[in-house]
């Protein structure tokens, strides 16, 4: 073999390899560790210090194999992944609907056009679309759609294609990061909890708001001052290269009215998701208004009827409640842009196509409670985290559970494979910390957010750099103090959510 030669590059394994390793790993320590219960109250919650030792449960290939399976199907200890991935196929067919009116696109361009010379305004309104697709539906691969458009536009105006990349990357990043009700980051681990997706969601506003706006002050300073002498650029030394790559062209396509009732729609969908989802009578009893309204409609005559005897009120919507939504949404908005109706199918089943990866991610990393369940190790680990966490404050598990996610979120890069694998078990343990099941969701969304920003495993990440032509060890440089002051933001904000609940 010549010296010469180059020596193999090793290359991260997906996400799907990495999940099933980790289940062959938990099957092998069903061997060894120590099987256990805990006694639960009616509501099936744990009673901290009655875990007792059992008969050992190790399992073996057939049941490492059965893992993914009975992670959909769901067993009688470990609740299935139906619901999430049903769910996740039915939003990936109604982004395919609405991406096929071309209303987003086009909603974006508008933007553009209307600011042409207020293009520091753009800044912070970009962003916080952005950072609202991020929230809501976790919009990241989405996004690479966007750079040739807002590339030039930023150059134009005497930016850089770091400021062009920012305003998309870390907009709908930061939304990510800072999920309020993202299906695949709050409603994946509010579901492997048994919570309600709404539950916490005041507390991950402020910390959405607080971070988005941390996110745009770092990113409109670089901005301006790259504005005023372009050589205090990162990437000054492609500057002219970038201005005859990325010549901005005039943008001529206007939103069309139809596009427009579409985009009314998309918003609608997600307002009324909201409002599904936060438990309203919950965060005060005399909250009762859709209550009312939903036996009100039932007991009209004929209306009831038709409408349904089985109408659930907004507030108490889960994931059957939203996975309806979305599918007559996107039903609604096909009709009403008048595709054919085997276009509206075509594209509805394209679009679950590109979240199939996402859906099934998640069933495997269900596989790993159920090794777990079955082996009965999890209430083993429990314990030996109640016997180490009864000195711990709340402040400093939730801090604790923060770090903890960063590396996890290396190994496991899908935020939806992150939740389902490990909140079965973080959740208990910050109870016996008296910390509410929702910040630990917070702390793992904030974590696994925070590296998506940056990792080189993130397909968002590589293909936005590959567009603007900028190296990977640049743009860590670029954000390097934006990580740690995000970092140590989401400490404090964590801290204080864990006390005051």
């Amino acid at each position: 073999m010549e010296a010469s030669q180059k020596k193999k590059r090793f290359n991260m394994p997906s996400s799907y390899t990495v999940l099933f390793l980790i289940i062959l790993v938990i099957a092998i320590l069903t061997w060894f560790v120590p099987a256990g219960e805990y006694q639960v109250d009616e509501a099936g919650n744990i009673l901290s210090g009655s875990y007792q030792v059992t008969e050992q449960h190790p399992q073996g290939l057939w049941d490492i194999f059965m893992a993914p399976v009975k992670g959909m199907i769901g067993t009688e200890t470990t609740p299935g992944a139906i619901e999430v991935s049903l769910f996740i196929l039915v939003v990936g067919g109604f982004l395919g609907v609405i991406n096929r009116t071309k209303a987003l696109d086009t909603g974006i361009a508008q933007i553009v056009k209307n600011y042409k010379g207020k293009e520091k305004l753009l800044i912070p309104i970009l962003m916080f679309i952005f950072a609202l697709g991020g929230t809501t539906f976790g919009m990241a691969e989405e996004t690479l759609a966007f750079y040739p458009l807002i590339i030039p536009v930023m150059i134009g105006v005497g930016f850089d294609t770091l400021v062009a990349v920012s305003v998309v990357l870390l907009g709908s990043g930061v939304g990510v990061l800072a999920s309020t009700v993202n299906p695949f980051a709050t409603g994946v681990a509010s579901q492997a909890l048994g919570l309600s997706p709404g539950e916490g969601i005041l507390w991950r506003l402020i910390f959405f708001l607080t971070i988005y706006a941390i996110a745009t002050l770092f990113v409109y300073r670089y901005a301006v001052k790259v504005q005023k002498e372009p050589s205090h650029s990162l990437v000054y030394k492609d500057y002219k290269e970038n201005q005859k790559k990325f010549a901005v062209a005039d943008i001529k396509e206007e939103m069309t009215k139809k596009q427009k009732v579409v985009m009314i729609l998309f918003a609608l969908t997600f307002v009324v998701m909201v409002l599904g989802l936060i438990p309203w009578s919950t965060l005060n009893p005399n909250w009762t208004f859709f209550e009312t309204l939903n036996q009100w409609l039932i007991d009209l005559p004929i209306v009831g009827t038709v409408l349904g005897q089985q109408l659930v009120p907004l507030g108490s919507w889960y994931f059957m409640e939203i996975t309806m939504l979305f599918l007559l949404m996107a039903i609604i908005i096909g009709l009403y842009y008048r595709i054919p109706e085997g276009e509206i199918v075509s594209t509805f089943i394209d679009g679950a196509k590109d979240l199939l990866g996402v859906a099934l991610v998640v069933a495997l990393a269900r596989g790993i409670q159920v090794v777990m369940n079955e082996g009965m190790i999890t209430a083993t680990i429990l314990h030996i985290g109640e016997q180490n966490l009864s000195d711990l404050s709340p402040v400093f598990f939730s801090i604790l559970t923060y770090v903890f996610y960063i590396p996890m979120s290396f190994l496991i890069p899908s935020t939806s494979g992150l939740a389902a694998a490990t909140m079965g078990i973080m959740g208990p343990l910050g109870g016996f910390a008296d910390v509410p099941e929702h910040v630990v969701i917070t702390a793992y969304q904030a974590a696994s957010g925070i590296v998506n920003l940056v990792t080189p495993t993130s397909g968002v990440v590589m293909g936005a750099l590959a567009i603007a032509g900028i190296n990977l060890t640049t743009w860590w440089k670029f954000t390097a103090k934006l990580i740690g002051v995000i970092f140590i933001v989401s400490c404090i904000i964590l801290g204080i959510a864990a006390v005051l609940g």
